[in-house]
């Protein structure tokens, strides 16, 4: 461009000059040229010469220019015709920015008077730079212009001329912009800015150009305006979120208003356009509105609701961003939200498959439940360990699945001994801390018949008075089964074998309660003791039992009176001894011989007088009835006397009999008479008592044979079962007499009387209490008595 410019400065010097020529010769007018800035004294012209006046007649003309507005800016040396210039000459101000500065004299020639014209050109030179009218111009474009816009801009003022003048524009090296310049004739060459790229206020808010214009002087001048260019905004940005990702991870059940994260976009508008606002997107359903919500300004997001990792361990947020432009801009993020597990969930126990009873029979390992542990969290505070207590004949089997355990027994069971487990289930989590949950199942045992009747006591033991009423209830026997229902139910019966337990053919029994009465009444003195077997059963399939015996005691009543065996009269009623009359005081006159069937106290007699003609003489011994001259007789005292005895038992209700003795004192020698014919009738009498006794142990001989006969066949053909019910032994220890003892209320009491086998009887005319045999003999004045 510049060697352009060059090319065109000297084209135009070359015209100028033609021109100059051209026009002397046509007008005949001088024309100088001088240029501009020279001190004053520089050489313009030489008129004397260029008028072809002779400088030899110059000295007496003279040179004078007329008066113009210039006349001042030039002299002529009136000796040479040489035209100087007055003072410092400046184009721009004598010519006022003409393009062109002539200036036109009047030279006026004296003597003779000669009028000339002289043209002096003020030649420019290149003594000002191009100036811009300000030194900064801004402009404001928006970046909504297309390519081609185009911005005229001022153009710069160079008050030289020619190619001194402004001959170029530049513009600063940049993008969006480029230069022309329009050539306006006079008014110069004006500079346009043409937009060649958008613009993009995002990227460049403002830019700064430096505009130059050069003049064509050698050297060239230039002067400069910066170009401000403010990009106008409008709203073709959308808000950028400042991260591609936002992941973030939350606790389950944060408190309401925790800060879950905060979004933050950005909108390289400006003004509203960049002014951005949060909202959640449209997609975002109410469930999510209620659990979360979100700060329009800030972009906060926050906790609104309850948050639970077992309903939802994770969301997803689309999360929208505005700006406030006319027309807004969106853009989307979402935002993965993961939620953390806390163990905030106690494992729940679910109990399937239950057998609510189960047999106590059942094997060890037998299945009873399945249980279910869960728990809702996950990882380590899901995992679930489950346990029972120790003290329970039960175990847990794990199974091949998670979280399943079967429930099944490690012990035989016993319903007896346990008939229900209350079995807490104990749930654990891996969790820190664990938390744990229960579950009580109840198992009950159910029964099976395996156990026997069982009595209270083995053997019983029952005392019966006698005369016992026909009919009534004598005792009862009784046996628990510790089975339930059917096989609990027990029944009662008396076995009777047909053999000799004779005594339980007088008995029944009330098969469902026990109670045994008797068919008849009972005779201590033919019956004193017996037993016989009874048998429980259950009502269990197959049905299950067991025998006690029961041994049973006859108690004596007093139902027996005194009966008086000696001395008696021939009919019964007195007796009569004779005694003679010099004995001594202590002298045993008789003895009244009693017995009583009863025992014990019923059967224990006392003896005492109930009339007597002389006190003095006899007493009676309460206990032996022996009858004692209390002293010598005397002259005065009666040959006979009488004396009334009564014999008392010591039953509840006494029994008494009474007997008449007549006690004859006679002489000695009749005395001894009396007394043969007396010994005679006694010895009958102990005969006969004698008689009776070996009967009696004749009895006693053969019914214990029987009973040891009996005895060994019960054993060689008893089977295993009953035989602990029977006796063990019989009752025969080879003695005549033997003693059981009894309570009844607070008395005390001693049966005594021979032993015999059991069903064994008393022999008619035995004694329960003493067997008495009345035979003595007298001797002098001693009595020989024989008791057995």
């Amino acid at each position: 461009m510049e060697q352009r410019g060059c090319v065109t400065w000297w084209l135009q010097l070359v015209i100028l000059t033609v021109m100059l020529l051209f026009y002397r010769e046509v007008t005949g007018q001088i024309r100088y040229s001088v240029s501009e800035e020279q001190e004053a004294g520089a050489v313009v012209g030489n008129i004397a010469k260029d008028l072809g006046i002779d400088l030899r007649t110059l000295k007496e003309r003279r040179f004078r220019i007329v008066s113009t507005s210039n006349e001042s800016l030039f002299k002529v040396n009136q000796n040479d015709g040489v035209m100087y210039t007055n003072e410092k000459l400046d184009r721009e101000e004598v010519c006022e920015g003409s393009r062109l500065c002539l200036i036109n004299l009047k030279i006026a020639l004296e003597t003779p008077l000669e009028i000339h014209y002289v043209e002096v050109e003020i030649v420019d030179i290149n003594d000002h730079v191009p100036r811009f009218p300000e030194k900064e111009k801004r402009l404001e474009i928006s970046e909504s212009a297309l390519p081609g816009a185009r911005y005229q801009l001022q153009a710069a003022q160079d008050p030289d001329s020619g190619l001194n003048t402004v001959q170029l524009y530049k513009i600063s090296q940049n993008d969006n912009f480029r230069l022309e310049v329009k050539d306006h004739g006079e008014d110069g060459k004006i500079p346009v800015l043409v937009l060649q790229k958008p613009l993009d206020r995002e990227l460049t808010r403002s830019m700064r150009l430096l505009l130059t214009a050069v003049d064509g002087g050698r050297p060239p001048k230039s002067g400069t305006m910066q170009i401000i260019v403010d990009v106008l905004d409008i709203n073709d940005n959308m808000p950028v979120f400042t991260k591609d990702v936002y992941s973030v991870t939350l606790n389950e059940n944060e408190p309401v208003g925790t800060i879950v994260i905060q979004v933050n976009a950005t909108d390289l508008d400006e003004g509203t356009n960049g002014e951005v606002t949060y909202s959640f997107g449209n997609h975002v359903n109410n469930k999510l509105r209620k659990l979360f919500e979100i700060n329009s300004i800030t972009g906060e997001v926050s906790v609104k609701g309850l948050l639970d990792y077992e309903i939802k361990d994770s969301y997803e947020i689309d999360i929208q961003a505005s700006d406030k432009g006319n027309a807004p801009l969106t853009s989307d993020k979402s935002i993965i939200l993961k939620i953390v597990d806390l163990n905030d969930n106690t494992p729940e126990i679910e109990v399937t498959s239950f057998s609510k009873e189960i047999p106590e029979n059942s094997r060890p390992g037998t299945t009873v439940a399945l249980i279910s542990v869960n728990d809702l969290d996950s990882g380590l505070n899901g995992k679930v360990s489950c346990s029972l207590p120790e003290d329970v004949p039960f175990r847990l089997t794990p199974s091949t699945q998670n979280n399943i355990y079967s429930l099944v027994t490690d012990a035989e069971l016993d319903r007896e001994k346990t008939y229900q487990y209350d079995i807490t289930l104990t749930a654990t989590d891996a969790g820190k801390p664990p938390l744990t949950s229960f579950k009580t199942i109840t198992v009950v045992v159910s029964d099976v018949n395996d156990n026997s009747p069982q009595f209270s006591l083995s053997p019983y033991m029952f005392y019966v008075a006698e005369n016992n009423a026909p009919g009534a209830s004598l005792f009862s026997v009784s046996a628990s089964d510790c089975d339930l229902n059917e096989n609990a139910r027990v029944s009662y019966q008396i076995w009777r074998d047909g053999g000799e337990d004779k005594y339980s053919s007088f008995l029944n029994i009330n098969f469902e309660n026990g109670e045994i009465y008797a068919l008849q009444s009972f005779d201590y003195e033919t019956i004193k003791t017996f037993q016989f077997l009874v048998t429980a059963s259950d009502s269990g399939t197959p049905s299950r039992s067991s025998n006690v015996t029961v041994k049973v005691f006859i108690l004596d009543e007093n139902d027996n009176a005194p009966v008086i065996l000696s001395p008696v009269s021939t009919n019964g009623s007195e007796g009569v001894e004779e005694i003679p009359r010099n004995v001594n005081a202590g002298h045993l006159v008789t003895k009244v011989r009693a017995y009583d069937a009863d025992i014990g106290y019923n059967g224990w007699l006392l003896f005492s007088l109930q009339e007597i003609t002389d006190h003095s003489l006899f007493g009676l011994d309460r206990y032996t009835g022996q009858i004692r001259t209390l002293r010598s007789f005397t002259e005065t005292d009666e040959a006979e006397h009488k004396l009334v005895i009564v014999v008392k038992d010591n039953g509840n209700v006494s029994l008494s009999a009474t007997a008449t003795v007549i006690i004859k004192a006679v002489e000695p020698k009749e005395a001894f008479a009396a007394s043969d014919v007396i010994s005679t009738v006694k010895d009958d009498q102990d005969n006969h008592v004698t008689f009776y006794l070996i009967i009696t142990l004749g009895s006693v001989s053969v019914l214990f044979v029987i009973s040891i006969i009996v005895l060994i066949v019960m054993q060689c053909s008893k089977t295993t079962d009953y035989s602990s019910k029977y006796l063990q032994d019989t009752n025969y220890d080879g003695t005549l007499c033997h003693s059981i003892q009894y309570r009844s209320g607070d008395k005390r009491y001693m049966l005594v009387g021979p032993r015999t086998s059991i069903g064994s009887t008393i022999v008619p005319g035995s004694n329960g209490s003493t067997l008495v045999v009345p035979g003595y003999r007298r001797r002098g004045s001693e009595e020989v008595r024989t008791d057995s």
